[in-house]
């Protein structure tokens, strides 16, 4: 079978290597490294030139199951020349040729030896495009944020996936998106772990019009770990200027939500919670939430006992946040 696949990928008119693909993502993880062993890199790669998109679609499956669980691979494959096909396919009109296309990047993005070959090929500002765009499926903007979150693991990346304009790329995509799903999950997680990296974004993020908006009402309404991001960017923002950014973090009604989170969230967004209501405490009174008046008396009571017993609250802490968070519903 090995023997057939290689000589049809070499030697084979374009239908036999259109077969000869797809029985190679048949193979076991074995028999594929043995075939990456042979160079059969070369023939896959000039398939993804051609004008057929059935062979283009083979060959992307072909090469993301070689690259699948090695490391090697993923450098040969980048090495093979594949990063300027790859990123001219991203403009295919097959919108299946563009999610497979988007799922290679992502594959080999993993890879610490590629991030920078991948950053530096333009790749990044294309990937933000799809962030954001109505025109790809959720799968696709899906794998374009995975992508960007594996090149972020590389410091060096990060002011130049900064200055693509990612930040307000998605902060849009999260205001326009259910918070609750799993896209405004991964794109919350992106924001967090690029604004806790890069002071310009923290920055650019703190000053866009609607974000601390954005921010709390992923807090009301994201997952759990939606929320556990968006409190840590908050806490992030109040801690770069405490002044300056408390009382619009207040005016836009965070408390609800956050007095919910520092009881039921993660372990991690409850610490978040609890830090960023002793950052608020103090300009609590002096606020409406969305229109309703704070009891600055309760939150004192709240915040004492948070004070007082750190990560594990008592009973009598719960019904006051609970007392709380009644008052401010009503």
């Amino acid at each position: 079978m090995e023997k057939v696949v290689v000589q049809n990928l070499w030697n084979g008119d374009e239908e036999a290597q259109i077969q000869a693909a797809m029985e190679l993502s048949g193979l076991c993880s074995k028999q594929r490294h043995n075939l990456a062993e042979s160079g059969i890199m070369v023939p896959l790669v000039s398939m993804l030139y051609s004008e057929n998109y059935e062979a283009v679609e083979a060959s992307l499956c072909a090469l993301v199951s070689i690259a699948f669980g090695s490391e090697r691979n993923k450098i040969r494959i980048i090495k093979s020349g594949t990063l300027p096909v790859l990123l001219s396919l991203l403009h295919c009109q097959s919108q299946t040729v563009v999610q497979l296309t988007i799922a290679a990047m992502l594959t080999l993005s993993s890879c610490k030896a590629n991030k920078i070959a991948i950053a530096s090929s333009g790749a990044v500002q294309f990937l933000v495009e799809f962030v954001n765009s109505s025109m790809n499926s959720t799968q696709s903007q899906l794998d374009a944020i995975a992508t960007l979150h594996n090149l972020t693991t590389c410091q060096q990346i990060v002011p130049l996936i900064v200055s693509s304009g990612v930040t307000i790329s998605l902060l849009e995509l999260i205001h326009s998106s259910v918070k609750s799903s799993s896209l405004v999950e991964k794109a919350i997680g992106l924001l967090e772990n690029v604004v806790s990296s890069s002071e310009s974004a923290l920055c650019e993020a703190a000053s866009t019009s609607g974000a601390i908006q954005i921010l709390v009402e992923t807090i009301e309404d994201g997952s759990s770990l939606g929320k556990e991001h968006a409190v840590s960017i908050l806490l992030l923002i109040c801690q770069s200027c405490r002044e300056k950014y408390r009382g619009l973090i207040l005016t836009e009604g965070v408390m609800p939500g956050l007095l919910q989170l520092s009881v039921d969230g993660t372990r991690r967004a409850k610490s978040m919670a609890r830090e960023l209501l002793l950052l608020l405490r103090d300009g609590a009174s002096n606020y409406s939430s969305r229109g309703r008046q704070i009891n600055h008396d309760l939150i004192e009571r709240i915040m004492e006992e948070i004070d007082a017993e750190g990560e594990k609250l008592a009973d009598t802490t719960l019904r006051l946040v609970e007392e709380m968070i009644a008052k401010l519903n009503t």
